[in-house]
């Protein structure tokens, strides 16, 4: 990890780089978007306890923006103390996402405690997302995961995803919980138009369409709820940190 300066009152955690000593795990050893999970919980825990005033913190693919800092100098030699036990946070996430993997590619009755491979160790609210898995795309998803269509699903349905950031399109949200090696290609056309509600993989990512919009990640299903409406507070029905669980309509 590497801190960056933004101005006068931002800090850009930069995720991609080598860990600061003595972090306990590299950070190249972890996925990036678990890192950057990792940190985002724990600034918000930090800011909510008052040891960070950043006004805002933003999570990305592979970095954080911090904004709003009255003291970066200050805020960056807290990061650099803080930076070992996120290291260590992210390394037994990493383990638990592997675990989970394997076993929502058994039948759901073979799953340890039915078809929810485990709960929410954050304690947070889970958002469940009705989908109805007709997706043009599914077959495609199943041969790149050398998969039937039903393991796929079971896949999706196991996984206990988390919106690590929003962006593309207002309330797009990036949701991780997959194992990195059933990344997937995007099209190597994009669709001129997708539909709202559009359930979607593409690379490490899970996502849903808000809104409907050109687009070139595999589709896999379709969900009425509503994920973005400018008239409510706040408007973004999924946010950074919530804990989603795609259910079979």
């Amino acid at each position: 990890m590497r801190i960056r300066p933004v101005g006068e009152h931002a800090l850009l955690l930069d995720c991609t780089a080598p860990a600061l000593p003595p972090a306990p795990v590299p950070a190249a050893a972890l996925g990036e978007a678990t890192l950057v999970e990792a940190w985002r919980a724990e600034l918000w825990r930090r800011r909510e306890q008052g040891d960070l005033d950043a006004v805002e913190i933003v999570p990305a693919a592979s970095t954080l923006l911090l904004d709003g800092l009255r003291d970066p100098a200050a805020t960056a030699a807290l990061l650099a103390r803080w930076a070992p036990t996120v290291a260590a946070t992210a390394s037994t996430a990493t383990a638990s996402t592997a675990t989970a993997s394997t076993a929502t590619d058994r039948p759901s009755g073979d799953q340890p405690g039915g078809d929810r491979p485990d709960g929410d160790p954050s304690g947070g609210a889970e958002v469940v997302v009705p989908v109805e898995f007709d997706g043009p795309d599914l077959a495609v998803v199943a041969e790149q995961w050398s998969v039937d269509v039903p393991t796929v699903l079971r896949r999706l349905t196991g996984t206990r995803f988390r919106v690590a950031f929003c962006g593309f399109a207002p309330g797009f949200p990036y949701l991780t919980g997959l194992p990195a090696e059933l990344a997937l290609p995007r099209l190597s056309t994009p669709r001129p138009r997708v539909p709202a509600g559009s359930v979607a993989l593409a690379g490490p990512y899970a996502g849903i369409y808000p809104s409907a919009s050109p687009g070139g990640w595999l589709l896999v299903g379709r969900t009425d709820l509503t994920l973005f409406d400018v008239h409510d507070d706040p408007p973004a029905r999924l946010s950074p940190g919530t804990s989603v669980r795609l259910a079979a309509a």
